[in-house]
């Protein structure tokens, strides 16, 4: 009986989406900003075994959705400034997905079908998962052209003239529906919070799951123009009521450098040591047994003046 029970099971999950993808898109106002939106939601729509909401009543969004045929939900709660709260997004997509995995992704961000094959794998793999990657980063300023062949193309494209960014400020977090039930009021697009999912995930013995080396995942370029002084969003006010949600500078240190296990050739490995991740580790181990210590007087044993610095960068604090 529990064999035909696990059968059933299995069976039923075949019939629901792998993958549901989230996101609150900026509006369709500025032509650049519009333009790497319709690639993203259009390469997400294109994919097998994925849906696609998107969430917020920024203008041209709901006309988008229609032309792409994607779920459009206007009601995501925002916080004084107008800005989606992530808590909201996460439980529209509970309330609304029939996936076995949710994905909150930022709409800038072109997903390949290496994207949704690397997620068959994990989820043979693991029950809970986090998986996160590094992005390519390149600059595309035209519609992209999705006819026969486009994904070779654009892989071509990105490995001649991309850039891999640095394993820092992740762009999308997929995980199964029984995790992550309880996240704070972070504002979207605001700094901290994708380290804190980070943090929660190793908090909680998530495998956080790097998948750098088998996911190629596109991040078009584009300025701050939406943001005050059109600046990146490090010293926003709504950044630091982010990094109060998340209980203070300890939790947004967590970089894709914290990761597991990596996801390489349908296999999850150990990540290889470097002086980065060596010198996290020590860090983490002394504030353990330390615990009672400022975490100032930890940081200035384990990292120095320039290793500072060096944080600094990955973080994305300075440019």
């Amino acid at each position: 009986m529990a064999a035909c029970g696990r059968l059933t099971s299995k069976l039923y999950i075949l019939n629901m989406p792998l993958i549901t993808l989230f996101s609150a898109p900026k509006a369709f106002t500025d032509p650049h900003i519009a333009t790497i939106q319709r690639n993203a939601l259009r390469s997400w729509s294109l994919l097998p075994e994925v849906d696609v909401i998107v969430l917020g009543e920024e203008e041209g969004l709901g006309v988008v959705a229609h032309e792409l045929g994607i779920q459009h939900i206007p009601s995501v709660k925002c916080n004084a400034s107008g800005t989606p709260l992530i808590s909201s997004m996460f439980q529209l997509a509970r309330k609304n997905s029939k996936s076995e995995n949710l994905c909150i992704i930022n709409t800038d961000m072109i997903l390949l079908p290496d994207f949704v094959q690397a997620v068959e794998q994990i989820a043979r793999l693991k029950n809970k998962f986090v998986l996160l990657s590094q992005r390519w980063d390149m600059d595309i300023v035209e519609p992209i052209d999705f006819s026969q062949g486009w994904q070779e193309h654009l892989r071509s494209s990105v490995r001649s003239s991309g850039t891999l960014h640095r394993p820092a400020g992740s762009d999308f977090f997929l995980f199964p529906p029984s995790c992550y039930t309880d996240v704070p009021d972070f504002a979207i697009g605001r700094a901290g919070w994708d380290n804190w999912m980070i943090y929660k995930a190793n908090k909680e013995k998530w495998p956080v799951i790097d998948g750098t080396a088998s996911i190629m995942i596109i991040h078009q370029n584009h300025d701050y123009g939406h943001l005050p002084n059109s600046k990146p969003p490090y010293d926003l006010p709504e950044t630091n009521e982010n990094i109060r949600l998340a209980g203070g500078e300890a939790a947004i240190r967590y970089t894709i450098l914290d990761s597991t296990y990596s996801l390489q050739d349908g296999k999850l490995v150990r990540p290889g040591l470097s002086y980065l991740r060596f010198m996290r580790g020590v860090e983490l181990f002394l504030r353990a047994i330390f615990f009672f210590l400022p975490a100032n007087m930890i940081e200035n044993v384990v990292r120095p003046k320039r290793w500072k610095k060096k944080l600094q960068k990955i973080l994305g604090k300075i440019e």
